[in-house]
């Protein structure tokens, strides 16, 4: 269940290791598995979104294991019931029909979706940065502010409309802010009537430091690089209202705006709670061989499981990519040997370091835990994207070469509305009914 970093590597060895002697389906409400790291390079026109979305119909059903291998079947379907007597699954199409399909081994990895937050407004004026229809409405809008910032006269509703506020300073927070500022930028700076004006970026996280949660070395380049760029950054600092004309930070101070882009972190996929099995911070509760206790036919991992850190005891595992990938290889491996197949194994982690993408040729990386910036931490990042994801990597690179001797091509297409990227959800749903209504994402 679910096709992201943790579903799509456990479906991908669970082939490997089947080759062609069980069925492995793959149940995704997408034909692709979505590369989020590099989701700002889209969002910021550097990347096309094809080039981080990678076919699960060439990648896995079409026999990657070899020979002999049927490879994965994928079923397009957003998963809404599990029966656990029965062991069934329950699916809609994106048709809106409905489907069930037996299992003997059950994967859970549905993800997460955007963390909402008690705050007055927010779900309705923030926009999250989960998937390629909120990174492709957020270069529209980003293209729009400015142009209708050209297109005013009034000096407070100009100032306003180059206001973009960012909520979370993580990694995705980070390096949306990073990105962002040198893409409105340039855009700005092909308007005349805008000159002397820079976009302004605020970073706001109630974190003592930028990227808390990594080593406190990478936090302060990641700060001095923003905060030479022009980025506004403020830590132990939050919205505490959003309005259609700005937003209330917790200081009490109203910034006007037009732009409040919400990167707090996940939670859980909501189908975790209707599961009716236990959870731990809302996540699925398994334990060091990722299964669910009191069903050994049931297997957890990623976001949506609350696997122990056995690295730090009593701790779980944090959601992350490096983890739900680790994790989704160990279920497939632990499923072969629950079929005689090999022994299992538990799950345990060793860190080898972050990376995070500031935008230009600024970075922060700490490899096999050796601190780098600039350009030494830029050529480790992208040498990290290439090699982590499992396709496209030709395409990615020309975008790359590209975009460092053309100039990026800022044009406002329109394709996803507000109303099809609601901060409540990213769930496909909301976008196969804007699809229904004659909107392409």
């Amino acid at each position: 269940m679910g096709a992201g970093f943790a579903g799509y590597h456990a479906a991908r060895e669970l082939s490997r290791r089947a080759r062609g002697r069980a069925e492995v389906v793959l149940i995704n409400p997408t034909d692709y598995f979505l590369y989020l790291p590099l989701l700002p390079e889209v969002a910021t026109g550097i990347l096309e979104p094809r080039r981080i979305s990678v076919s699960l119909t060439a990648d896995l059903a079409s026999g990657y294991a070899g020979p002999g291998c049927e490879g994965v079947r994928l079923v397009l379907g957003e998963v809404d019931g599990v029966d656990l007597e029965r062991r069934e699954v329950h699916y809609v199409n994106p048709e809106g029909r409905r489907g069930e399909i037996g299992y003997h081994r059950l994967v859970i990895s549905v993800g997460s979706v955007n963390k909402l937050l008690p705050i007055p407004g927010v779900d309705t004026h923030a926009h999250g940065f989960r998937g390629i229809p909120e990174a492709l409405y957020l270069r529209d809008h980003m293209i729009q502010q400015i142009e209708l910032a050209d297109a005013t006269d009034d000096p407070d509703e100009r100032a306003a409309r180059l206001t973009f506020v960012v909520v979370g300073a993580g990694y995705t927070g980070t390096e949306v802010a990073g990105h962002g500022k040198l893409f409105t930028d340039a855009i700005a700076a092909e308007h005349p009537r805008l000159a002397g004006l820079q976009p302004r970026w605020m970073l706001l996280d109630i974190a003592p430091r930028v990227l808390p949660e990594l080593d406190e070395r990478l936090s302060r380049t990641a700060d001095a690089v923003l905060r030479e760029r022009g980025v506004d950054v403020r830590m132990g600092c939050s919205v505490s209202e959003a309005t259609a004309r700005g937003v209330r930070l917790t200081d009490g101070q109203f910034v006007p705006t037009r732009s409040l882009i919400w990167c707090v972190g996940v939670r859980p996929d909501p189908l975790v709670a209707g599961l009716n099995l236990p959870t731990e911070k809302g996540r699925l509760v398994v334990d060091e061989y990722l299964t669910v206790p009191g069903h050994p036919e049931i297997f957890a991992c990623g976001d949506a499981a609350a696997v122990p850190d056995l690295t730090r005891p009593g701790q779980l595992t944090t959601m992350t990519a490096q983890h739900a990938v680790r994790q989704g290889k160990t279920v497939a491996r632990n499923i072969a040997a629950s079929y005689g197949q090999g022994r299992r194994r538990a799950y345990r982690h060793q860190d080898l370091g972050f990376v995070v993408d500031l935008g230009g040729k600024q970075s922060a990386a700490n490899p096999l835990h050796v601190p780098l910036s600039g350009l030494a931490a830029k050529t480790v990042t992208r040498g990290y994207h290439l090699a982590a994801i499992p396709a496209n990597r030709t395409r990615i690179v020309a975008d790359w070469l590209l975009d460092t001797i053309l100039k990026r091509q800022a044009v406002h297409l329109g394709l996803v509305p507000s109303p099809a990227v609601p901060l409540d959800t990213a769930s496909p749903e909301v976008i196969r009914q804007s699809e229904t209504a004659g909107v392409s994402a």
